[in-house]
């Protein structure tokens, strides 16, 4: 069996492991990306956000993306029964980027890998990561390819960002559930010749279709956009036929949607994704850090996956740099805690978003303009800005709002 050695082996060639794996390399670092599939790939998380824009300028793909012409996003709009409440990523309270990019993930990740390959970071594509076995903070890791043929890498770190693969925490039994209820998403591209019908397409639409379930949509630059229904399984079970059928009658049934999507064609078969919600005991371990959905992965409302893969691979490459270096790192406080709070602060907007508690903040009839910057910072992905009150409280703030809102409401009907 060959033997390879690296200083770094990345495992997953999406953003997670391409930012990673680029800061590294950049850092003067030999670095291996593997991965398991082969690019251009399908996959979810089409809308990205302001935050994440830091991160992939200091990986160094910002020129190469623009190159792509990808529609350019400026804000979020939510919808219920005709009411509308619009984020504009300008007007937020934390200093930051104030656009991002909506994209179709194969063609997105593909431009990161290939750019990441051109730096002189090579990646094996369709091979399979079959053991690890870790001496200290070295680690042998075998893969395989699909010839059957095995190599083995010695590393003297590995960065695992394998998203839905979870290659390090199935390995080594670390997977645990998350606290967030088992959700369903029926989803597809459709092309989209009345797209000026919803205003767009410089904001992804998020849409109440009902209690418990919303409609994302999602213009791309080349005129198709993606729709998804998203609820409790138990919703769709509901509705009798194919997933196509069932789609156009949900879509039908919209008001937002209606008229706009009428017949439209679909790109692909509506796919389903659920049960996509979980966590790990652990982020980092002697000789490992995982990132991205590795870490947890929470739900797709506020889009907030490609953040947290994207920063949480930032934050962790420079660690690796500064271990490779000689230094000393205190994983637990500069990583997990760090990592840990902007996933507590997006979980606490998914579980009030869930509960109906955002919808009386969103759709209230009077908005205090400095809060409403506030709660913009978040939905732009500032999730770890502790200057925020929104941030630093998250646990309590959107509670302690919506309770406000109810009893003005309440004392306006009063008088």
């Amino acid at each position: 069996m060959s033997v390879e050695k690296v200083d770094v082996l990345v495992i997953g060639a999406g953003p997670a492991g391409t930012v990673a794996a680029s800061i590294v390399n950049k850092a003067g670092f030999k670095v291996k990306i593997i991965e398991k599939q082969k690019f251009p790939r399908f996959v979810i998380g089409e809308s990205l956000l302001p935050r994440c824009m830091e991160a992939l300028a200091e990986a160094g793909f910002v020129d190469a993306l623009k190159e792509k012409g990808f529609q350019e996003k400026s804000g979020a709009k939510f919808v219920k029964n005709g009411k509308i409440c619009d984020y504009y990523f300008a007007d937020q309270f934390t200093a930051g980027w104030n656009w991002t990019w909506q994209v179709p993930r194969a063609e997105f990740d593909k431009t990161l890998a290939d750019t990441v390959e051109k730096m002189g970071v090579p990646i094996c594509y369709e091979t399979t990561v079959t053991a690890i076995i870790f001496n200290g903070s070295d680690s042998v890791t075998t893969i395989e390819d699909l010839n059957g043929n095995k190599t083995e890498i010695e590393a003297r770190f590995i960065i695992d960002g394998s998203g839905y693969g979870r290659v390090i925490p199935r390995l080594f039994n670390l997977d645990k559930p998350s606290n967030l209820a088992p959700r369903k998403a029926l989803f597809v591209h459709a092309v989209d010749l009345n797209r000026l019908m919803g205003e767009e397409p410089n904001r992804i639409t998020i849409i109440v279709h009902k209690p418990g379930v919303w409609v994302w949509v999602i213009p791309f630059s080349n005129g198709v956009t993606s729709v998804g229904f998203v609820g409790n399984p138990d919703f769709f079970s509901e509705y009798e036929g194919d997933n196509e059928k069932v789609l156009r009658e949900l879509i039908a049934a919209q008001a937002h949607l209606a008229d706009r999507l009428k017949d439209v064609d679909f790109v692909f078969d509506p796919r389903v994704l659920e049960s996509w919600s979980t966590t790990t005991d652990q982020f980092y371990g002697d000789g490992f850090v995982l990132t991205g959905n590795v870490t947890e992965f929470l739900d797709p409302i506020f889009s907030s996956g490609v953040t947290l893969a994207t920063v949480s691979s930032q934050k962790a490459a420079n660690l690796v740099i500064r271990k490779l270096k000689g230094e000393e790192v205190d994983w637990e406080e500069e990583y997990t805690k760090y990592l840990l709070q902007g996933i507590n602060t997006f979980r606490s907007y998914v579980m009030a978003w869930y509960e109906g508690t955002l919808d009386t903040i969103f759709f209230a009839e009077k908005q205090n303009h400095e809060v409403k910057k506030m709660i913009c910072s978040v939905l732009a992905g500032y999730v770890w800005d502790m200057k925020n009150p929104f941030v630093k409280n998250h646990n309590v703030a959107l509670q302690k709002l919506a309770r406000t809102i109810d009893l003005e409401l309440l004392a306006d009907e009063e008088i």
